[in-house]
């Protein structure tokens, strides 16, 4: 059995400013966001110049940011936030979604796109592959910050998140290496050679509804909200569902619509 080293959530205090590792987590995210995304406008024939990914990843930002937060608000915390809303602003307590983010950032490739003269899925496929790196990097900061456990487990790897605590599945690690190292090598592999429109962004969708919902086996549901049904849903793959259905979809209509 291993222990959380409990490491501590600030990494740099500096006084009347103090550096979380979450925040630099998410500063990881969107500046390996932009690395990517301008080799990728270095390309011959690249969808867009290497200066428009400085603009690329602002809406990106935006959208993360405030549909995180909403969608956790929305799909995880509602009851409470309308008993008290002026939490809903209180972003230092946490609680952000990934699913509220997807569609966050959904708006705001939309938004761009009509800016800048492309089409959605155009932008949506370029972005892709983007992504993972800095889900693996907010997992990172899931684990350092001691939250989003795994359920009880005496498999060798579990680890107790405090001495003398029950040891459990580190599923933050699971997520960091499935939805961020694994999805980043299919996109990024997957998206070097051309592919029709909406193909990427189907296989973003679809693997990362599997690989969320085959984390969520492992991960304690939240504990205001515990199994939807069948004492083993959770809301996790719940709203992963229309992720995998909606990448199928996508796939399917990309590929045919190339044999035309």
């Amino acid at each position: 059995m291993l222990i959380h080293p409990d490491i501590d959530p600030v990494a740099l205090d500096l006084g009347l400013v103090k550096i979380h590792w979450y925040g630099l987590m998410y500063l990881f995210a969107f500046a390996s966001a932009w690395w990517l995304g301008s080799l990728r406008a270095r390309k011959p024939g690249a969808l867009f110049t290497p200066e428009q990914i400085s603009d690329l990843i602002f809406y990106g930002a935006i959208g993360v940011v405030a549909g995180g937060r909403l969608g956790y608000i929305l799909f995880y915390d509602l009851a409470s936030r309308l008993e008290d809303p002026i939490s809903i602003f209180y972003v230092w307590q946490g609680g952000m979604s990934f699913h509220g983010g997807l569609l966050g950032v959904l708006v705001a490739m939309l938004l761009f796109a009509r800016k800048t003269g492309t089409t959605f899925f155009q932008v949506t496929d370029f972005i892709a592959p983007l992504v993972p790196l800095g889900l693996f990097a907010g997992r990172i900061g899931n684990f350092i910050n001691g939250e989003l456990w795994g359920r009880a487990s005496d498999l060798p790897w579990a680890m107790a998140p405090r001495e003398g605590m029950m040891p459990r599945h580190p599923s933050q690690l699971y997520e960091a290496l499935l939805e961020g190292l694994a999805l980043f090598l299919i996109l990024w592999l997957y998206s070097r050679k051309p592919r029709p429109t909406m193909a990427v962004s189907g296989m973003f969708l679809l693997f990362y509804g599997l690989f969320r919902s085959f984390v969520e086996f492992f991960r304690t549901p939240d504990s205001h909200i515990g199994f939807l049904a069948f004492d083993w849903l959770t809301m996790g793959q719940l709203l992963s569902a229309p992720m995998i259905l909606g990448g199928i979809g996508l796939l399917v209509w990309a590929y045919r619509k190339s044999d035309k």
